[in-house]
């Protein structure tokens, strides 16, 4: 991964902590607890919405990722339990003004770590 991509995905890495919102490193750099939401932007590419609820058997991860760039790479936004049993899931998006859903369950978790990115496809 070249230095600028790894400095794009440093600023889009973010996360929403209990006491606000914060941008965390390449990767999950913090746990958001529930409830929370964040709207990350990648201003070459790509830009998602999500929302982490409380239940009663862990958290819910939920929102979308769309690619607004005409470029063959990516958005994608990546979620993984933070505590609890191991759990990590990814949704992509590809192609100019393609949209993706998701929907997730974390099991024994009151916090998750999400962060959107943008990736080459080859």
């Amino acid at each position: 991964m070249s230095a600028l991509r790894i400095s794009f995905a440093s600023a889009l890495s973010a996360v929403v902590l209990a006491s606000g919102l914060a941008l965390g490193t390449a990767g999950p750099a913090g746990a958001a607890t529930c409830p929370s939401e964040a709207y990350p932007i990648a201003p070459h590419g790509g830009e998602a919405h999500w929302k982490i609820a409380c239940t009663s058997k862990g958290v819910k991860v939920y929102g979308w990722v769309q690619d607004t760039a005409a470029d063959g790479r990516c958005a994608t936004v990546t979620a993984e339990s933070d505590g609890g049993p191991g759990w990590i899931d990814m949704v992509q998006a590809c192609g100019s003004g393609v949209r993706k859903n998701f929907d997730w369950s974390i099991p024994g978790t009151k916090a998750a770590k999400v962060w959107l990115r943008i990736i080459d496809t080859d």
